[in-house]
């Protein structure tokens, strides 16, 4: 089972709202459990599931099969990782085309897109942050992830040129293939890390550096996955931001950045948490 330690003065929703969650079956698979009572005729919400860099949509497979088991709508777009602004408009103009309610997921750098993204969208009923950023007006990813020691990513960061529209260039970061493990994804077999290694998609440094805008966390109820062996955004960044947030808050003892992946029942958990507290 996984070691999973709530935050001091972050009470997570008690065992009554998680009675229909899905639960951990055995063999580490997820056995869906009903996400409400069996007459209810309430539509669920639809679920948005952001990756950020160096990953991609599949990073959300396990989460998208068990969300799809309870009976929930998923959208898991690709995120362009271009520049801030354009890529939270390119989620928000996702947003547009849903009707119902919406519960917005973002991993990573995805965090900072929703952040963005949400507002102006009165059907977003809350945000849910897995391993990820939730700046304030101005701050930007960069800069928060260096906020406090821990990221190894600084140290294994390269970075290609490539095009823009106006003849100037810009620059891609990725994770050096050799460290992509040890930086991103420890808690996942190496035969897997290798592919998602050559695999990765970069981000944009400038996106990465961009501040950002009004952060919607301040009007929306938001809940937080926080893996404790994170060594891209440091766990004691995320816990500053959730506790900032008022984020209904989850440890994940020992999981990596990529814990969606390593540790999908929790991050399920949280969104179903999500759920039954804006329902």
């Amino acid at each position: 089972m996984n070691s999973v330690r709530h935050l001091p003065r972050r009470r997570v929703l008690g065992a009554s709202l998680l009675a229909g969650a899905l639960a951990l079956g055995a063999g580490g698979t997820l056995a869906p459990v009903s996400a409400s009572p069996a007459h209810s005729t309430e539509p669920k919400p639809t679920i948005v599931l952001v990756h950020g860099v160096f990953a991609d949509a599949s990073g959300w497979y396990p989460t998208i099969d068990a969300l799809q088991k309870a009976g929930y709508q998923v959208i898991a777009p690709a995120n362009p990782l271009r520049d801030l602004s354009g890529d939270s408009t390119y989620v928000s103009s996702i947003l547009d085309t849903i009707d119902g309610p919406v519960i917005l997921v973002g991993h990573s750098y995805g965090g900072e897109v929703i952040t963005n993204a949400a507002r102006g969208h009165a059907n977003v009923k809350a945000l849910v942050y897995v391993a990820a950023f939730a700046p304030d007006q101005g701050e930007s990813a960069l800069q928060l992830a260096g906020k406090f020691p821990g990221s190894k990513l600084p140290d294994a960061l390269i970075t290609r040129d490539y095009p823009l529209s106006d003849g100037s260039t810009g620059k891609d970061g990725y994770i050096d293939p050799a460290k992509f493990r040890e930086v991103f994804a420890a808690d996942l077999p190496s035969s897997q890390t290798r592919l998602m290694a050559a695999a990765q998609r970069p981000g944009s440094v400038g996106g990465l550096a961009a501040p950002s805008g009004e952060p919607a966390w301040k009007n929306l109820p938001s809940w937080y996955v926080i893996p404790t062996n994170d060594y891209v955004i440091p766990a004691a960044v995320q816990r500053y931001m959730a506790e900032r947030a008022h984020s209904r808050t989850v440890e994940v003892k020992g999981s990596s950045h990529v814990v969606m992946m390593s540790h999908p029942d929790v991050v399920v958990r949280q969104i179903q948490a999500a759920y039954l507290a804006t329902r």
